[in-house]
């Protein structure tokens, strides 16, 4: 009977040990594939959160489509609003040969605007700010300081950088340049292959601006 009785409990404990498998591995498939659907939800709400009213305010005012710009902070910063900072190693090295005149200029920084800048102000200028990530040395261009671009207005001077720079390709509602124009400097390349360094940037960024505008509808 005892021989009977220990090969039963066997049985049984084999039996709750595959429940319990089985429970976990469906438990991690449902996770793992709605993962992406709850993170994708929470930095919505947190754009929405953190600089929703901030941009439906600047957003109209340049007459420009606040469903761009909030997708483009989900892009950028998750709409974080402890936004990391993004220190450009060849862009610095690039303001370097500028300031010792290896290099005529870099866009519109030349060696006069930088002579004055310490090794401190290079890094900034090569360092993208705020929750569209507008790199440092625009603000030259802009007539305005690094803090503006980081500080509690960066929502504002994003946006009037973005107006002043591809402002006409949103207004054409042309949103697939637009995010490459942003992220490269470049318009979208005729052979369908992206110069940005994530190759799904573009991609995502219309994703997530049909969401901010099925939202808002």
């Amino acid at each position: 009977m005892a021989a009977k009785k220990t090969k039963k409990d066997s049985l049984f404990n084999i039996n709750t040990i595959v429940i319990v498998a089985i429970f976990f591995i469906a438990f991690a498939y449902l996770f793992y594939s709605q993962s992406p659907k709850i993170i994708e939800t929470y930095n919505h709400n947190e754009v929405e959160k953190n600089y929703g009213k901030e941009i439906d305010l600047y957003a109209s005012t340049t007459n420009l489509p606040a469903a761009y710009f909030k997708a483009l902070a989900m892009l950028e910063c998750s709409g974080r609003k402890d936004y990391p900072k993004r220190f450009e190693k060849h862009i610095y090295k690039r303001l370097q040969e500028v300031q010792k005149g290896i290099r005529l200029k870099y866009e519109h920084v030349t060696p006069e605007l930088l002579k004055d800048a310490n090794d401190e102000a290079l890094q900034n200028l090569a360092t993208s700010w705020g929750p569209f990530q507008i790199m440092g040395y625009k603000c030259i261009e802009m007539n305005i300081k690094i803090e503006d671009l980081r500080g509690p207005d960066a929502v504002y001077w994003g946006i009037q950088w973005i107006e002043k720079s591809y402002g006409q390709l949103l207004r054409k509602q042309d949103f697939k340049n637009a995010f490459h124009v942003h992220n490269t400097g470049k318009l979208y390349p005729s052979n369908n292959k992206p110069l940005t360094h994530n190759p799904q940037y573009v991609a995502k960024g219309l994703h997530y601006l049909e969401l901010f505008q099925t939202n808002s509808k």
